[in-house]
């Protein structure tokens, strides 16, 4: 086993020790679960028949007499999402393979899927984050019928994942496998796409031709093809073992698909001899810095340094973003997949995928070896590759040497030797920068502010011609409290174009970009927020803004002292209204009053 890198060591120390109290409480409770008597010959009478009334009459045999396993199966089915299509015969399949092994399975509850793709830039967006804590609720809800040994989660885009790991995490006595269904095949490159974004914001082409090219960018059932947070979400189960080994970028309806899938319900039912640890033991800190490490190595979803300091805290596991930044000065960067760079994650599957990079950190002692997993051989079992046979039989082979070094590298050969996400620090508060696509010379931009209240305010500036010339675009208004964090990607096109002419370009919110942020430098998740008094509210227009992501720096260069004593802004009753009512937003009104920062995880719970 590789000796541990010392700044993973330290950082995997400070976590620990910071966490010790709320870990110790956490694993307690989960002991306390696990010691109850098995639920089916523990509940009432009543209750029992109720669990099992619809069921045809051998499952209720195996279940009340025979007393077999009962796996829960949360579903995040619709087919508004693409990536989540497919999930909807994956119950029948999970069915199938408990019968077959004499056990049974029953979908226990779906919960909500929403995909940011259709909301962006519209009032729906204002539920996307906080969907990430109704979807952990809802798997509670699911699993609170306690009838359950063991728990499938069939997941994959941005907010479903983090939500159905942050429910099950409050259930962490049960073993837990989660199930994806792959990324669709590729259609037009990701590069091609954001040309036509680019050149529709400039008015050179139409809707029409918009439209085929993001018809064609989006064709088929499956996850969308770049990196963003869907994509970066099954990278990071694969670094945490939650997976069936080498599952997260197999193409849906392929024959290896449903192996995999009926794969999940052996490895949680411990088939291979060895028992299917409980989800709350296997996420412990290394697992969560695991994590980490294969975000910062990948360049991965910005959105990640909110929902998996969410996800540790659902396991009594504290972290913040300075854990993040010092991991990134020594995780390099071994991958290029779009908005990093111009393969899509087909390709980099091809490449040798989330295997290869496991198996790079491995070696380079930047990643945990010693962790528990959902499967007997630990975390080396995910650094190959799943083949199947006509059989039906699975087995697994070495990934060997990266198939195209323009896509993923060796450890001692990196992209860059730092990872793709950096903090900032300074009178603006504390913000995030994904720093892997920004081109090098673009690190540094010092420009004059332009203050907005909203996306729709920023792209009317530049429809009119008003941003022409070097800017920081600062939006507030946009954090959790304010109106639920939405991601502001319908920017990314103009910005761009912007930044094409020339200028010096960036962005300051304290809000979200997609977890496809590009190439334009975006300093976002500023905290504190705008409506908490966060100093983003005493920005002005024509205030010079520095954003350094060499030396991590946001500063406001103004003399400290008229700084501090300039008012911070409020916002306006018409634009709280506007925040506050349509497309249900109502109904989250409790989750914006709870909701802390953004560095917190924007936790609602809490």
């Amino acid at each position: 086993m590789t000796t541990l890198h010392n700044t993973v060591a330290a950082v995997t120390q400070r976590i620990r020790d910071r966490s010790a109290n709320t870990r110790a409480a956490y694993l307690e409770r989960v002991a306390a679960m696990a010691a109850r008597p098995p639920r089916t010959q523990a509940l009432g009478c009543a209750n029992v028949a109720h669990a099992v009334a619809g069921l045809p009459i051998p499952d209720k045999l195996r279940i009340v007499q025979e007393h077999r396993p009962n796996v829960a199966l949360v579903n995040a089915y619709n087919d508004v999402l693409s990536a989540h299509a497919p999930l909807g015969h994956f119950p029948d399949i999970l069915k199938d393979e408990a019968r077959r092994l004499g056990a049974n399975a029953q979908v226990a509850g779906g919960v909500p899927a929403m995909c940011d793709g259709v909301t962006q830039g519209e009032p729906g967006m204002d539920l996307s984050l906080f969907s990430r804590d109704a979807i952990a609720q809802g798997t509670a809800i699911a699993l609170s019928h306690d009838t359950f040994q063991a728990a499938l989660l069939l997941g994959v885009c941005d907010k479903i994942v983090p939500g159905l790991l942050i429910g099950a995490l409050h259930f962490g006595h049960l073993p837990v496998v989660f199930v994806p269904a792959g990324p669709m095949p590729s259609g037009l490159p990701n590069n091609a796409k954001a040309k036509v974004r680019e050149q529709a914001a400039q008015g050179l082409v139409g809707r029409d031709e918009l439209l085929a090219a993001e018809m064609a960018a989006y064709h088929a059932p499956g996850t969308c093809t770049f990196y963003g947070t869907a994509n970066s979400n099954q990278m990071l189960l694969e670094a945490m073992g939650l997976h069936v080994p080498g599952t997260a970028f197999v193409n849906p309806g392929q024959p290896l698909r449903e192996q995999l899938t009926r794969e999940a319900l052996r490895t949680v039912l411990g088939q291979g001899g060895t028992p299917c640890p409980p989800i709350g033991q296997v996420v412990d800190e290394r697992c969560i810095v695991n994590a980490m490490v294969a975000l910062l190595a990948t360049g991965g979803s910005t959105n990640h340094l909110i929902h998996w300091v969410a996800v540790a805290r659902s396991a009594g596991i504290v972290i913040d973003w300075g854990d993040f930044s010092e991991l990134s000065q020594v995780v390099p960067l071994l991958a290029r997949v779009y908005p990093n760079g111009s393969a899509d994650v087909n390709q980099f599957q091809a490449a040798g995928g989330p295997g290869y990079v496991i198996r790079e950190l491995l070696d380079a002692g930047l990643m945990h070896e010693g962790v528990r997993t959902v499967r007997p051989g630990g975390i080396r079992e995910y650094t190959r590759r799943p083949e199947g046979d006509a059989q039906q039989r699975l087995h697994w082979v070495d990934i060997g040497a990266s198939a195209d070094e323009d896509v993923v590298r060796p450890a001692a050969a990196p992209f860059s030797a730092t990872g793709g996400l950096k903090v900032l620090t300074g009178n603006l508060g504390r913000s995030v920068i994904k720093v892997s696509s920004v081109p090098d010379d673009r690190h540094i931009i010092e420009a004059p502010a332009r203050v907005f209240d909203s996306q729709a305010a920023l792209l009317e500036a530049f429809h009119s011609g008003a941003l022409d010339g070097d800017v920081v675009c600062v939006v507030r208004w946009q954090g959790p409290q304010a109106n639920g964090m939405p991601e502001l990607h319908k920017l990314t096109p103009p910005l761009a174009v912007l930044q094409g002419k020339g200028y010096r370009v960036a962005l300051v919110t304290d809000g979200r970009m997609s977890g496809a942020s590009g190439k334009v430098p975006a300093a976002i998740h500023l905290v504190p927020e705008g409506l908490a008094g966060g100093p983003i509210a005493r920005v002005r227009d024509g205030d010079v803004i520095r954003l350094d992501a060499i030396a991590g720096t946001l500063d406001v260069l103004v003399d400290a002292a008229e700084w501090d004593a300039r008012p911070v802004a409020q916002r306006t009753d018409a634009q709280a209204e506007d925040s506050a009512h349509g497309l249900g937003r109502e109904l989250f009104a409790g989750f914006r009053r709870n909701a802390l920062g953004a560095e917190e995880g924007a936790c609602t719970w809490l």
